[in-house]
């Protein structure tokens, strides 16, 4: 984790969190933007990871859904952030406890917005390194549709909502910028 100077002091955006469902892209997008605002990029994923010691799918084996939540929201709340940077959080963290409210209070949330068709067509190769996915290999859509029914009043909490199709970070830095002066 590279603790990057922001290119310009106008540019002091704080903490940006990226949610949404598993392959809608935050972690890609949150390198883009990174780079573009020269601001820390952060994995909340990769940070789980080191914290536990394993992989998130040897984790949720071995410890189950619920212990998995509980530390990855204690992953959220107290990773020491720098004052600029751009955080890919784990598709199902704004969902739980009250890591929503936590983001909304520590940052700018943004909501990376894509279809289940879309976001089926992503993961139909990834199914091995994803726990929930595992177990809906024919239906992958219906199972993505169900999720985000239950999801979508999490993550429309977000201070912006974008599109996720051929979204960039020019279009990310410009909703947050837009965001910022209204």
């Amino acid at each position: 984790m590279s603790l990057n100077k922001t290119k310009s002091s106008a540019n002091n955006l704080g903490l940006i969190f990226l949610i949404g469902f598993m392959g809608c892209g935050k972690t890609t997008l949150g390198r883009k933007l990174a780079s573009r605002l020269g601001y820390a990029f952060m994995d909340l994923d990769d940070i789980f990871e080191a914290k536990a010691g394993m992989t998130i799918a040897e984790y949720f084996s071995a410890f189950g859904e619920d212990a998995f939540r509980k530390l990855e929201s204690e992953v959220l709340k107290l990773t020491e952030y720098p004052e600029n940077a751009v955080v890919s959080t784990g598709g199902g963290l704004p969902c739980f406890f009250d890591n929503m409210d936590w983001m909304n209070a520590h940052g700018k949330t943004v909501y990376i917005k894509l279809s289940p068709k879309t976001l089926a067509d992503r993961l139909q190769n990834e199914k091995d390194q994803r726990p929930v996915l595992r177990d809906h290999g024919k239906d992958l859509v219906g199972f993505i549709t169900g999720k985000l029914g239950e999801r979508d009043r999490f993550y429309e909490q977000a201070a912006i909502i974008a599109d996720g199709l051929s979204l960039t970070a020019e279009k990310v830095e410009g909703l947050l910028n837009f965001k910022a002066i209204s």
